[in-house]
């Protein structure tokens, strides 16, 4: 039995994700000491009301008061993080876990930031025994699962993966945390830092060979019988995926010899539309990049704890379409599939699943003592996070072309 008074914190619960995390872990948490924190005691207490959880422990720190931060990681096996932008936030939560040994997920995708807490806190959080697993939302569990899923089914047929193309399809809406983060990564600029194609390899595997450039421009894909564009949040994806791929191959099992993993966004018939889509991307990206830019989206963009209403996060839905080659030219085919608004119903869903599974299953994940320090959602949990997964209704299958 654990000494620590909890198993898990839900952190940042008061804000619009966190909210819906702690609901989820009331509803399919199991039984296990927990609490919600946050920095608002009247806030958390209000919470605790409206999801009627009795008397659910609440935990008061502040995300930069590093001796209140201490504490309370002190006092859990497992910390949930809705608290962003991480790279305002986040980073005391990382280095406390890190110091105490305790398993740590969140649902960042800010990249940059992460490549600078795994350089500070990695070698703390492998001698302590902790799990340090970042991008466990709709960044990037979808794309990271998805593409362990088809390498090990290729693996099963007897032949390494050259590359893996995962193409998203989606419907849903923004909340105010995620496009916080997005001008707080322009504000800083760590944006210029996304382009870096190996920014989350370990130092070890940073001259590996060389790797397909983010996609830029409109293509068909004669595959799936529709044009695609660049998806946004490639960059983060592909990087974690990479990571995930370096870290296999530190470990004895490589995806394949010259792996990598190219993410698109599926958009339909019109060839002429998904070059405008593709223009007009661009432009907003532009648009985001710019300090003028940032100052006119500011005042019409959802604000932190507001987000998509409870008809579009029930209306939406995600398709990942995966299209596997093997070094041997087997070709494969994979569809990972979920309901819900992604960026908020399938986030918090993949979130509590991953922290769960190290609440529950951690004897049974992947690795042993060998998977220690900065983890991928892939690496860190694999089949275990996979059937959960499929306990939430989500479906990761092979199909046919």
């Amino acid at each position: 039995m654990s000494t620590r008074d909890y198993d898990l914190v839900v952190y940042g619960a008061t804000g619009f994700t966190g909210r819906q995390a702690a609901a989820t872990i009331q509803r399919s948490g199991g039984e296990l000491r927990w609490c919600i924190a946050g920095r608002n005691q009247t806030k958390l207490e209000a919470l605790r009301d409206e999801l009627g959880l009795g008397q659910l422990p609440i935990e008061v720190a502040d995300a930069l008061d590093e001796d209140a931060i201490d504490k309370l990681v002190a006092r859990t096996r497992v910390l949930l993080t809705t608290a962003g932008p991480y790279a305002k936030f986040g980073e005391l939560l990382i280095a406390a876990c890190a110091r105490h040994g305790t398993d740590y997920v969140d649902i960042t995708g800010e990249t940059p930031w992460i490549r600078d807490m795994m350089d500070r806190y990695h070698a703390a959080a492998v001698a302590t025994g902790a799990r340090i697993v970042p991008f466990c939302g709709f960044d990037s569990v979808p794309s990271d699962i998805g593409v362990w899923f088809m390498v090990q089914q290729l693996r099963e047929r007897g032949t390494g993966t050259v590359l893996v193309r995962g193409v998203h399809r989606s419907k849903g809406g923004f909340n105010g945390g995620t496009l916080a983060t997005a001008m707080n990564l322009a504000e800083t600029g760590m944006d210029r830092r996304l382009s870096d194609r190996r920014l989350l390899d370990p130092p070890e595997t940073r001259d590996g060979p060389k790797l397909r450039a983010d996609p830029r421009a409109a293509e068909y894909s004669a595959e799936l019988g529709r044009w695609t564009v660049p998806f946004f949040m490639g960059p983060v994806n592909s990087r974690v995926v990479r990571r995930s791929a370096a870290l296999s191959g530190l470990w004895g099992a490589p995806y394949g010899e010259a792996f990598d993993y190219e993410e698109r966004m599926g958009f339909g018939k019109s060839g002429l539309g998904a070059r405008a889509f593709t223009v007009g991307l661009g432009l907003a990206l532009g648009l985001l990049g710019a300090a003028w830019g940032r100052s006119l989206l500011k005042p019409i963009l959802p604000k932190p704890g507001e987000g998509p209403s409870e008809e579009t996060m029930d209306g939406g839905f995600m398709k990942v379409d995966l299209l596997a080659e093997g070094e041997d030219g087997t070709t494969l085919r994979g569809r990972l599939s979920a309901k819900g608004d992604p960026g908020n119903r399938v986030t918090v869903a993949l979130l509590c699943a991953c922290a769960l599974s190290l609440v529950h299953q951690r004897d049974a994940l992947p690795g042993g003592s060998e998977r220690l320090g900065f983890l991928t959602p892939a690496t860190a949990f694999g089949q275990v996070l996979l059937d959960r997964m499929r306990a939430e209704g989500m479906t990761l299958e092979l199909t046919e072309p």
